[in-house]
Order: C-alpha cells, then structure tokens, then sequence
C-alpha cells in the first residue's frame, strides 16, 4: 500500500490528538481525585483500566496526560519553528562570516539538550510546564536552523531567484516569496519529527519532576509512580508507556510519510 506510513502516522497522531480533545470535555472519572477505597483496583466494569496506587481512574490520567503532551508539543515546536527557521534562512541566503556565526552558534547549542536546559531553567525558575516547553524548544533549535539553511541553499541556486536578485529585488521579498514556500515542506517534515521528540522529552522530564507539576497528571509521572508496583501491578507502566509508544511511532510515521509524498528525489520513476 502506497503511502502506508503517511496513512499509519496520521491515524496514530490522530488519535493522540482526539484523546487530548475529549478529555477537555470528558473523562470518566477525575482525574485527580484520590479514592482510598479503590487502591489498585483491577481492571472491570467500574475502571476500564484500573486505579493506580492514589485510587485515581488511570484512563483518566492517560487521557489528560495526551492533553499535556499535545500542548508541550505544539508550544516546544512552534518556539523551534519561529527561531530555527529566519536563521536558517538568513544563514542560507546572506552566507559568509553570518552563516558561520549562526551555524556555529547552532553547534554550541547542541552541547546543552533539552534534559541540561531543563535542569538550569527549573533550577532558576522552578519546575514547570512553560520550563519543559522552553527547554524543549530552545535545544530544538538548531535541528530547523539547519535543514532550513540547507533547503534554502539550494532554492538560492534556482535561476529564477538568481533572475529576481540581479533584478534588484530586496533580500526579505526573495525570502518571504520564494524561500519560504519551498522550505516549507521540509519544515512541515522537521516539525513532525520534533514533535515527537518532543513528547519523549516531555515525558523523561515529568519523571525527573522537571516538567509539569502535581496534581497535573502526564505519561511521565504515571511511569515514575508505578515504579512502586512494577512486580505487582505491571500494568500501571505498560499502559503510559505505550501511550508514549504510540504517540512517538506516529509522530515518526508521519515524518517519514510527508518526506516520501513531498520529496520529488524519492517520487517513482515513470
């Protein structure tokens, strides 16, 4: 089946997003009220998937859980996107010493990831949402910066942006003209990618404690709390881990399937 990983990806990242939706108007059960008299109860007709140590419905986590990881996802990429991508395009289009100092500002970003930025932020700002976000984002970064400037090198070389320039058209009329809308699909492709970077980094830094605090449930901390009941409840880490599987494979999916529908070098030959 053509396209399959196109189709796989969005019906994963779909869902994802549909849970996230649907928990803003629903879920079964609070999901931050602790119930005594329904510690770890099984799986059954009162708790689809059980209840955690607290007594809280773990369906009801999960799915506030994907409303968190939905918003780090958007915000992290979105701050990556709106940096990363005018200095890639800078970068491809002005070259030079100005090229050298974006690029090689990149390298030195790329020494502090977002686990490193996370640590300083929540250090100096305490633990937060907005702390993961903007740990995420900035070490996201260079990765758009890059395959921007890349992309915009070889539109650069194209002869009718060659033509507009010995025209005299002004630097930011090319980019917003000609650069963008051809980088735009390598973007769309990067985004996606980061995006699913981004909900595993969201996730490790829930279960360091450096991202969203309690009683905000995430995939993260549902992992660090059942670590209490790996041998005899199991199941309270299969299930956050999986959702965590689920959202990375179809972010990752859906990269794969827009690089093969947008890239005309990996288009069949006719």
């Amino acid at each position: 089946m053509k396209r399959a990983n196109l189709v796989a990806g969005i019906v994963l990242v779909g869902l994802v997003i549909l849970t996230a939706v649907v928990s803003l108007l629903w879920t079964p059960y609070d999901p931050v009220r602790v119930d005594p008299t329904a510690v770890l109860a099984p799986p059954g007709a009162g708790h689809v998937l059980g209840t955690d140590g607290f007594g809280i419905d773990v369906l009801s986590r999960l799915m506030v859980s994907a409303r968190t990881c939905v918003l780090v996802g958007l915000i992290s990429v979105g701050i990556a996107a709106v940096i990363g991508v005018p200095l890639g395009i800078i970068a491809g289009q002005r070259g030079g010493w100005l090229s050298e100092l974006i690029m090689r500002g990149s390298d030195i970003l790329y020494a502090f990831p977002a686990l490193l930025l996370a640590i300083l932020l929540a250090a100096a700002l305490g633990a937060s949402t907005v702390t993961a976000m903007t740990a995420i984002g900035v070490a996201t970064v260079p990765a758009f910066a890059r395959v921007t400037r890349a992309s915009t090198l070889q539109v650069m070389s194209q002869d009718y942006v060659l033509a507009a320039r010995a025209a005299g058209t002004p630097p930011v009329t090319i980019a917003v003209r000609h650069i963008l809308p051809n980088v735009a699909p390598v973007v769309g492709v990067q985004a996606s990618v980061a995006f699913g970077i981004a909900i595993l980094a969201e996730a490790a830094l829930s279960y360091l404690g450096l991202a969203t605090p309690p009683p905000t449930p995430t995939w993260g901390r549902m992992l660090r709390d059942a670590q209490t009941y790996l041998f005899s409840h199991p199941a309270l880490a299969v299930w956050p881990g999986l959702a965590i599987g689920v959202a990375v494979l179809g972010c990752n999916l859906l990269g794969d399937g827009l690089r093969d529908l947008l890239d005309p070098r990996l288009k069949e030959v006719r």
